[in-house]
């Protein structure tokens, strides 16, 4: 598995999505949906993202994407002063009247929220600045095109196929911006000694891994591994090796059914024990704990 579609795997929109309300300025929408991911995508016209101390302006074919559950602001002027009306993707407004006019030759904004599932994709969120925009000409327009015809044809069990395009839409984006920034981590996936060992560790991370049979692997020395997957990674190999197996046990955790010795056999562990310890180092809390359901966890 490439180390990318792993850490994408995960990422589900939520149900909602808002598709056809006209925006006539001034208008200033806060989104409060608290979700790990929000994609806005212009249908028509422009807008503004104000998200930290440098607003993005989006226009239509351009998608964007905020991370993080803080509220951001989608307005048509970011420097102007005004009421802002809190706002949910779905369309819901939240205590105010929302500036819409469906006469107006205003804006329309595709809004989209995700709330990251798994646990593995959580390095790839550190990753994403707090806000992006992935310009018209990235390889996601078609597929926007066509999650806007879906909605304004207003199908039947429209709500699952809306939900998927989303994900879809999400995916590309984000995987656009990676190849157009190359940030340091994901320059290393194509490295010629760095990218081999992440595949492998991606696709089997519960093989006994050492930072020699790694160094085979890249055919080069273990110092030479070691520096090299550092400089690009961030870390160690086997670092690397023993967050992943921690997120990956995180996600197995939380399925129906899990036990811990089961979980520890999965990502690598010879019994519950040395599972149970390394999991408790990594994470603060014991797997037993972690998987019970949040609202019966200990406060």
């Amino acid at each position: 598995m490439e180390p990318l579609d792993d850490l994408l795997r995960g990422i589900r929109a939520d149900g909602s999505v808002l598709g056809t309300p006209v925006l006539a300025a001034p208008y200033a929408l806060r989104f409060t949906d608290g979700a790990a991911l929000t994609l806005i995508a212009p249908l028509r016209g422009e807008a503004w993202i104000v998200a930290d101390d440098t607003p993005l302006l989006v226009q239509p074919g351009d998608t964007a994407v905020v991370r993080g559950a803080a509220p951001f602001v989608v307005t048509d002027d970011p420097a102007r002063e005004g009421p802002v009306v809190d706002v949910l993707c779905d369309g819901t407004v939240l205590g105010a009247k929302a500036p819409y006019d469906e006469t107006a030759g205003g804006t329309v904004l595709l809004a989209g929220a995700a709330h990251v599932r798994a646990d593995v994709p959580a390095r790839l969120l550190r990753e994403l600045p707090r806000a992006l925009v992935v310009a018209s000409d990235h390889d996601c327009s078609p597929l926007r095109d066509y999650l806007e015809e879906r909605i304004v044809a207003g199908a039947h069990g429209q709500r699952v196929v809306l939900d998927r395009l989303i994900d879809w839409l999400l995916v590309c984006a984000i995987r656009d911006w990676f190849e157009q920034t190359m940030p340091p981590w994901y320059r290393a996936v194509g490295d010629p000694t760095v990218g081999p060992v992440l595949q492998a560790l991606h696709t089997t991370p519960a093989a006994s891994w050492t930072l020699a049979s790694l160094a085979r692997l890249a055919n080069v020395s273990r110092t030479t591994l070691a520096r090299r997957f550092t400089e690009l990674v961030g870390e160690p190999p086997l670092t690397y090796l023993t967050d992943l197996r921690m997120s990956l046990a995180a996600d197995l955790l939380t399925e129906p059914d899990a036990t811990v010795a089961a979980v520890a056999r999965r990502v690598g562990y010879a019994d519950a024990f040395s599972f149970s310890t390394a999991f408790k180092r990594e994470r603060g809390t014991s797997p037993s704990a972690y998987s019970q359901p949040a609202q019966e966890q200990p406060a």
